[in-house]
């Protein structure tokens, strides 16, 4: 059932242990006590709202940002992927397979606060041997979600 419970949970966080109990055929206090201990137990992580900031007036830049590493005797790739995500403008780190070690999904106000994170934080890592940045331009699916598709005018640019 825990596997079922965190589905639902996962795809809308606002569901209820009531909800949930319905729609599992479970009695609310079992789906409460169940999420209590995925909560206790670190399973579930915290719960998060999905927001489209394009409609809003707050500014804001993404980047995903590829880092190539030299591993560090004894942690890998753990120790600079830990100094990275402490940074407050750091969204994720990912350890990847392929060119590139770390993938980093940092956000900033303006594409020139992403530039100087990525020439005097992230370039300046012992470690780290070459980055390569690539801003967001537009979202259509994040974490499962669709966005609103932009609108084109009649030339062919986006609105």
């Amino acid at each position: 059932m825990n596997t079922q419970i965190l589905t639902l949970l996962e795809n809308d966080a606002r569901l209820t242990p009531s909800q949930i109990a319905v729609m599992l055929d479970m009695t609310e206090a079992e789906v409460a006590a169940q999420i209590a201990e995925l909560e206790r137990n670190g399973t579930i992580l915290g719960y998060k709202t999905m927001v489209d900031w394009e409609k809003t007036d707050r500014e804001s830049v993404s980047a995903m940002i590829e880092v190539k590493l030299t591993p560090q005797k004894d942690k890998g790739f753990d120790r600079v992927a830990e100094k990275l995500y402490n940074y407050p403008e750091v969204q994720s780190v990912y350890l990847m397979s392929g060119a590139y070690d770390l993938s980093v999904m940092i956000e900033g106000k303006t594409m020139k606060e992403v530039a100087s994170f990525v020439s005097q934080k992230l370039s300046t890592i012992d470690s780290v041997i070459s980055t390569a940045t690539h801003f967001v331009l537009h979202k259509y699916k994040d974490k499962g979600i669709v966005y609103d598709l932009p609108e084109i005018d009649e030339r062919g640019n986006f609105n």
